[in-house]
C-alpha cells in the first residue's frame, strides 16, 4: 500500500509540473518580447520602469560583448558586496545570537557560490550566518543569480533567432520583477501555512520531557525556502536543508519543493520554440530531456529501494532499502526522486544525505550534474541543452558531408570553436581540481571515506562546484582553505566562461543571414533529432567523464558484498 501511494505521490507531482510547463513557457516568451504587451506587462511596466530610472539605465540594445560585460561586472560587484556583508556581520544589525564574522576564505566561497547560483555550503545554515546576512545577502543573491543565467539563455535564444540580444538590465528587472518575485511571494505564504517559520525572532530556548535544554533555531525560512526552490538556489537556512522539519514539514510542501525546482528548467523549451518561432523544435528537446529525466529517476529509485548487498546471520546475501542518511517521513522512494529531481534541475537542495546514496544511486546524481542537460538550472540548463543541440547538428553534418546549419544558420569554424571550448570548461575544471586535491594533502585529509567513496566524494564536490549545483557529499570535511579556495574558483570560473562563450556564440549567429530550408537540410524538429541528441549528450558528455566514474561509484558498486 505504502509503495503504491509514493507511485501516485510521484506521479501526481509530474503530471503538475508538466501541466504547467507550456503555459509557463508561454509566459516567459511574453515576459521578455519587448513588443507584447502580455506577459504582465500592464501591472509591472511601471515598477520596472522606476527601477531602472534609479539605476540610470537606458534600454537600448546592447551586443554580445556589452550583454557578457554587464552580466559579469554586476555579478562580480554582487559578490564583493556581499563578501564585505559576511566578513562583517558579528559587528552589524540583526544579528540575535551574535554570531560571529565569516572567516575569509568561507566569506569568500559563500560570496561565489550564491551569487554563481550554486549554494554549495562550508558552514551550517543556521549556525554560520546572521539573520541580515541570511535576508540581504543570501536571498538577495538567490534572486540575481538564477536571473543573471535566465536573462542570458533569453539572449542566446534571442541571438539563434536571429534578434538583437537585448539588454541585460532590463531583462534582469524583467526576470525578477515578472517572474521570480510574483511565484516566490505566493509560495511562500503556502510554506509559511505548512508551518515553516518566519520570524525576526533570536534562536528559542526550551525545556525538553527530560528536563533538558535544547536551542530551536527559526527565522524568515518561508521567504527564503520558496525562492531557494524556484530559482534553482537550493541553500539551505538550516544546516540540514530540506531534512529539516521547518525546512520541510510536511509531504504536501515536499512536493512543492520539487515542482518548483522543475518548473522553469521545464518551461525554458516551450519559452524557447515560441522565441524562436517553431513551436515543435522546443517540444522535441522537452521531450529529448523528460526520457533522460525518467531514466535516472528509475535507476536511483530502484537502487535506493533495493539497498546495498548484505551478508545476513545465514551467510545468505540479499538487499535491504537503504534509509542510512533519509528521512523516515518520505522514505527511500521518495528520497531517490528528491534527489533525481534536485540534481536533475541542478538545485542542490537535499531532503536525504547524497552521501549515503548507493554506488549506483550516488551515480546517478553525479551524471545529472556532469551533463547538466537533464532539464538543468535556470537558464543555465537550457544553454547546455542548446550546446549539444548545435554540437549533433555539427556531428551529422560530418557524416552526410554538409556544412551543418541550426535553425537557418551555418554553423562554421568560428562557432565550432566556441563550442568546443564551452564543451572543454565542465571536464577541466572537474578533473583538473580533483587532481589537484589528490596531488596534495591539503584535499586529500578532508577525505573521510578511504577508497572508491573518498574518490566519488570529491569528484562530486567539483563536480556540484562547476555544474552550479551546490549539493554534496557531505562527509567531505570541506570548509578550509583549499577546499573553500578551490570550490570557489571553479564556481566563478564554471558560472561564466560558458555563459561568455555561449553568448558570443548567439552573437555570431545573429548577425549571419538566414538560410533558405532545401530537401537536404537536417532537422532539428522532429523525432530522428531528439534520438541523436540524445546519444550526442550521452556519447560526448558521458563518455568524457566514465573514466573517473568508473574509477569512484562504479568500482565501489562492483566490490560491494
Amino acid at each position: 500500500m505504502f509503495v503504491s501511494l509514493t507511485i501516485v505521490s510521484v506521479a501526481i507531482t509530474l503530471l503538475i509540473a508538466l501541466a504547467l510547463a507550456k503555459p509557463t513557457g508561454n509566459y516567459l516568451a511574453n515576459v521578455f518580447d519587448y513588443e507584447s504587451r502580455r506577459g504582465g506587462a500592464r501591472f509591472f511596466a511601471p515598477i520596472e520602469k522606476l527601477l531602472l530610472g534609479i539605476g540610470g539605465v537606458e534600454a537600448r540594445d546592447q551586443s554580445w560583448k556589452q550583454y557578457a560585460k554587464a552580466l559579469v561586472l554586476a555579478n562580480t560587484l554582487m559578490i564583493l558586496l556581499v563578501y564585505l556583508v559576511f566578513r562583517f556581520q558579528g559587528a552589524l544589525p540583526l544579528n540575535p545570537n551574535h554570531i560571529e564574522s565569516m572567516e575569509p576564505t568561507l566569506a569568500f566561497n559563500t560570496a561565489i557560490s550564491f551569487m554563481t547560483n550554486t549554494n554549495l555550503q562550508h558552514y551550517s545554515g543556521e549556525s554560520g550566518l546572521s539573520i541580515l546576512s541570511q535576508s540581504i545577502g543570501i536571498v538577495f543573491m538567490m534572486f540575481v543569480a538564477p536571473a543573471s543565467a535566465f536573462v542570458a539563455a533569453i539572449a542566446f535564444m534571442r541571438g539563434l533567432a536571429g534578434k538583437s540580444l537585448g539588454n541585460y538590465f532590463v531583462d534582469l528587472v524583467r526576470s525578477i520583477v515578472r517572474v521570480l518575485l510574483p511565484i516566490s511571494l505566493v509560495c511562500a505564504f503556502f510554506f509559511i501555512a505548512q508551518g515553516v517559520p518566519q520570524t525576526m525572532d533570536a534562536t528559542h530556548t526550551v525545556t525538553t520531557l527530560e528536563g533538558a535544554q535544547q536551542s530551536i533555531a527559526v527565522g524568515p525560512v518561508g521567504s527564503f525556502l520558496s525562492i531557494k526552490e524556484l530559482g534553482n538556489n537550493g541553500g539551505g537556512f538550516f544546516g540540514v536543508n530540506s531534512a529539516h522539519p521547518f525546512e520541510n514539514p510536511t509531504a504536501l510542501s515536499n512536493a512543492l519543493q520539487m515542482i518548483l525546482m522543475l518548473l522553469l528548467p521545464i518551461s525554458l523549451p516551450f519559452t524557447y520554440g515560441r522565441i524562436v518561432g517553431n513551436a515543435k523544435q522546443g517540444r522535441v528537446l522537452f521531450v529529448a530531456m523528460a526520457m533522460l529525466f525518467l531514466v535516472g529517476l528509475g535507476i536511483t529509485w530502484g537502487m535506493e529501494n533495493a539497498g546495498n548487498p548484505v551478508i545476513n546471520a545465514m551467510g545468505v546475501q540479499h538487499d535491504a532499502g537503504s534509509m542510512e542518511g533519509k528521512d523516515v517521513r518520505f522514505g527511500t522512494a521518495l528520497s531517490a526522486f528528491y534527489a533525481t529531481v534536485t540534481t536533475a534541475s541542478e538545485t542542490g537542495a537535499v531532503n536525504t544525505m547524497h552521501d549515503s546514496l548507493t554506488p549506483l544511486g550516488g551515480l546517478m546524481a553525479l551524471s545529472n550534474m556532469l551533463l547538466n542537460t537533464v532539464f538543468g538550472g535556470v537558464g543555465a540548463g537550457i544553454l547546455n541543452v542548446l550546446l549539444y543541440a548545435m554540437v549533433a547538428v555539427f556531428l551529422s553534418g560530418l557524416m552526410v558531408g554538409r556544412t551543418p546549419e541550426f535553425l537557418g544558420k551555418k554553423l562554421e569554424p568560428r562557432e565550432m570553436k566556441l563550442i568546443a571550448a564551452t564543451l572543454l570548461i565542465h571536464p577541466f575544471l572537474i578533473l583538473g581540481a580533483t587532481a589537484i586535491a589528490f596531488a596534495t594533502h591539503y584535499g586529500f585529509d578532508a577525505i573521510s571515506n578511504p577508497g572508491f567513496h573518498g574518490i566519488t566524494q570529491a569528484l562530486y564536490e567539483y563536480t556540484s562546484s562547476a555544474a552550479n549545483n551546490g549539493s554534496g557529499f557531505e562527509g567531505l570535511g570541506d570548509n578550509t582553505p583549499f577546499w573553500n579556495l578551490s570550490t570557489g574558483i571553479v564556481m566563478y570560473l564554471g558560472r561564466y566562461l560558458s555563459i561568455i562563450l555561449l553568448l558570443a556564440v548567439a552573437g555570431s549567429l545573429a548577425s549571419k543571414r538566414h538560410v533558405p530550408e532545401t530537401v537536404g537540410t537536417f532537422r532539428t524538429d522532429n523525432a530522428l533529432f531528439a534520438g541523436v541528441w540524445v546519444g550526442t549528450v550521452l556519447i560526448v558528455g558521458a563518455l568524457t567523464f566514465f573514466p573517473a566514474l568508473v574509477l569512484g561509484p562504479i568500482a565501489e558498486f562492483l566490490t560491494l558484498g
